[in-house]
């Protein structure tokens, strides 16, 4: 089945010519010129993955990311846009969205960017179920994907989840920095570095962590993370 894509962007000289080309390539595209339009589509519909500008006619496309977000869909984001400073790529991820792409952009890009995300949400068929991970307080529910520290449920996005799992996983052991942007981005990632760390920023904060003093994830300069170890909790 084609992945069916939320493609929401106002600019028909972008919108038209892409949707041909994801199309093409074996995606579904429905094209949606406004806020209004997208809202009605999703309402009706189905989808795998939402392509977003942030700029529309009849308002901020930051508004239906946090929307989609609060209603607890993970469906994938990502958010196509004119505005490149820093400090909207941070704003748009801490949105939940999964990648950002400053316009104007090359075509094949976004296309193998929207198939790399595809490829880590695509749950793995026939697994067997996956174990809890527990450090001292702290608990994963891997099948659930829930977190518990000291009996209390904490509220983690998707790729803080993934991060906080790839790291307990390794617990004890440092984790390269492109190691971790392989397995929880992908291993063709084109962002930035500082994704990571505005991650780990948000995950440290979630777990009442302290970089300067950390309990839990532990900065490696030059190389990368790691997180407590059963054995230091039992020491």
């Amino acid at each position: 089945m084609k992945p069916r894509v939320l493609f929401v962007e106002d600019e028909e000289s972008i919108s038209s010519p892409f949707a041909s080309a994801l199309a093409r390539e074996g995606f579904d595209p429905v094209v949606c010129g406004s806020l209004a339009e997208a809202r009605s589509a999703w309402a009706g519909s189905e989808f795998d993955l939402v392509l977003l500008d942030l700029m529309l006619p009849d308002g901020d496309g930051r508004d239906f990311a946090r929307e989609l977000r609060g209603s607890g869909s993970e469906v994938p984001i990502i958010i196509l846009t004119a505005r490149g400073t820093e400090l909207e790529r941070v704003v748009g991820l801490e949105l939940g969205a999964d990648d950002y792409v400053v316009k104007p952009f090359s075509g094949a890009e976004v296309i193998a960017r929207m198939r790399a995300v595809l490829r880590r949400v695509k749950p793995t068929a026939a697994a067997a179920p996956p174990s809890d991970l527990v450090v001292g307080p702290l608990r994963v529910e891997l099948g659930s994907r829930r977190v518990w520290l000291d009996d209390a449920e904490l509220g983690l996005s998707r790729k803080e989840f993934d991060l906080l799992v790839e790291l307990m996983s390794h617990a004890g052991e440092v984790v390269t920095r492109e190691d971790l942007i392989s397995r929880v981005w992908d291993e063709n990632w084109f962002g930035s570095t500082k994704t990571l760390d505005v991650h780990v920023g948000w995950l440290r904060g979630k777990l009442g962590d302290d970089a300067a003093a950390p309990r839990w994830v532990h900065t490696v300069r030059g190389v990368g993370f790691r997180f407590t170890g059963p054995a230091e909790w039992a020491s």
